[in-house]
């Protein structure tokens, strides 16, 4: 961990914008190879977790062309969609009527206590680790008390760089556990992900975390 490279502010925006471009460039198709995804089972995982009376409040964070936002939605729930592909934002909107927020995901600008749960589905991998701390506990004030982050990221041992044009870091489980614990989250459960297939075939991981009610067990 003490090896990984640090990123200057100016290096950061350029990672951030050249992924982002990626994301623009391929919008269409991305939408196209996703649309069948089947994430049934991490949409159930959240919702199973929230302790909230039903309709619960849902930050779909990295929301892409909207997918997750319309399941959220034919659930009963209010689903609030985030990216910052101004081309996922429209496509999102458009097929779901959801409310879309445009944000950069190192420069969040977040409502306190307002979500009673997070779904950040192959989203904060873009996350270089050293942004990953603040990120993390901007998500977590962002969460009622006893709020749940959903989280599901490609998995490696620790590698951070590029992948095919995009920017990724590939955390072990245990550290991820480390940041999330960290940033005053308490895990939940985890799981690895297609189901059903030898670990070396599961290349997901998927954990879930709750912001503690008492906040004096998050510092």
């Amino acid at each position: 961990m003490g090896s990984r490279k640090i990123f200057t502010p100016q290096e950061l925006e350029q990672l951030a914008d050249r992924t982002l471009e990626h994301y623009r460039e391929n919008a269409e198709d991305f939408r196209e190879g996703t649309r069948d995804h089947d994430v049934s089972q991490n949409i159930a995982t959240l919702l199973k977790h929230v302790v909230a009376p039903p309709p619960f409040t849902i930050l779909d964070f990295g929301c892409g062309p909207g997918r997750d936002l319309a399941t959220f939605t034919q659930f009963g729930h209010r689903a609030i969609g985030l990216d910052n592909a101004e081309q996922f934002v429209a496509m999102a909107r458009a097929a779901t009527g959801c409310e879309v927020w445009q944000q950069d995901f190192l420069k969040l600008n977040l409502p306190d206590s307002a979500f009673d749960g997070i779904f950040a589905n192959a989203a904060l991998f873009h996350i270089p680790t050293q942004e990953l701390p603040r990120v993390l506990q901007e998500l977590r004030a962002a969460l009622k008390p006893e709020g749940v982050l959903f989280s599901s990221n490609p998995r490696g041992n620790d590698e951070e760089g590029w992948h095919g044009g995009r920017f990724g870091v590939y955390h072990r489980l245990e550290t991820w556990r480390r940041y999330m614990t960290a940033a005053g989250f308490v895990e939940v459960e985890h799981y690895y992900r297609p189901p059903g297939l030898p670990r070396a075939q599961q290349p997901w991981l998927a954990t879930l975390w709750r912001r503690p009610g008492d906040e004096r067990d998050a510092k």
